[in-house]
């Protein structure tokens, strides 16, 4: 089975209000060797895609204090997976493996975190060292999810000196966990790979600006039909800024056996997946990963080449001249 995702070479300078920078125009290929790298990971069995959300109250405090909540939305909701499937009733393993997407925007760039997991149908048990599966359409209830999600986030958020900055009553009230079956991996990793490199609005969405509007399109939840936004410069900047995430911050990571630091190999982990599953497991997916386009001259459209690295005292600026001999402007080298 081959995937292939859309690139970005629709990319063009001509689009107004451009908001992705220049080097966004390559994150096409960075998406697709992104998604070749997951899948070869991938373990041969079902899995589920689950969704850990919060209420209205929690996503004003996350987005007061991004790092400590950001990181206590990722500790919290995979600490309640392997809570449960640790019981003994699901019949599953204390070892699972899985690997999260920090997501923040809606359809209108609202605020909306929430963070996706990619779960194999099963885990490992550190006793008997086999491979446990689950059924394809049943995983982990999401009560129970949404019960022991609920308790850690709140002991994360007091163990960063931040309780007092939610309201007590939001403890009380029921929290939402989805959980959805999705089969073969491919299909859950390829939806979220294409949040992995994105910005919270694209280019494409832009329909245009004046000095009072800015205009974009979107689609509702249960609708496919665009329809367009008109929203002034000031909400526009704001609601798109609150999607930064802060310097450094790490918005996929993986745990348990998928962790890079686990000492389990992962071929290992597929190998007792398959003889868990009589040897009867899917043919692995593939992606095919376009060569890397060189970069142009946007006047000429020549390739362009390095001449030289001038050093600076913060970074360094490259300069590049056409091949046909066309002028092309240098890059800054800095204050």
């Amino acid at each position: 089975m081959v995937l292939t995702l859309p690139t970005s070479s629709s990319l063009t300078r001509k689009r107004p209000l451009p908001i992705t920078a220049d080097g966004h125009a390559h994150q096409g290929a960075k998406q697709l060797h992104w998604l070749a790298r997951q899948l070869e990971r991938a373990l041969p069995t079902h899995h589920f895609l689950l969704t850990f959300t919060v209420p209205e109250a929690v996503r004003a405090f996350l987005r007061a204090h991004p790092k400590p909540g950001y990181d206590a939305l990722f500790a919290a909701s995979a600490w309640a997976i392997r809570r449960a499937a640790a019981r003994p009733r699901y019949k599953l393993g204390n070892r699972c493996g899985f690997f999260g997407v920090l997501h923040t925007w809606g359809h209108t760039l609202q605020y909306h975190p929430h963070v996706h997991y990619v779960v194999p149908g099963g885990a490992l048990d550190s006793e008997d060292g086999r491979w446990h599966p689950s059924s394809e359409a049943f995983f982990l209830p999401v009560r129970l999810l949404s019960r022991l999600f609920r308790l850690r986030l709140r002991a994360e958020i007091e163990r960063a000196g931040l309780l007092d900055r939610c309201p007590p009553e939001v403890w009380k009230v029921d929290w939402v966990v989805h959980c959805q079956p999705v089969g073969a991996a491919q299909h859950a990793i390829a939806y979220l790979a294409r949040y992995v490199f994105k910005v919270a609005i694209s280019d494409a969405r832009m329909v245009g600006f004046d000095q009072d509007t800015v205009r974009f399109r979107y689609t509702r939840p249960d609708s496919a039909r665009p329809r367009t936004m008109t929203v002034t410069p000031t909400e526009f900047l704001r609601r798109f800024l609150q999607h930064v995430l802060p310097a450094g911050f790490m918005k996929v990571r993986h745990f348990g056996f998928l962790s890079p630091s686990s000492r389990t190999p992962i071929e290992e982990v597929k190998a007792r997946v398959e003889l868990a599953h009589g040897f009867i497991v899917p043919p692995a997916a593939k992606v095919e990963v376009p060569a890397p386009k060189p970069f142009a001259c946007p006047h000429c459209g020549a390739r362009m080449r390095c001449v030289r690295v001038l050093p600076a005292p913060k970074r360094v600026g490259v300069v590049t001249v056409s091949e046909q001999g066309g002028a092309a402007p240098a890059l800054p080298a800095g204050p």
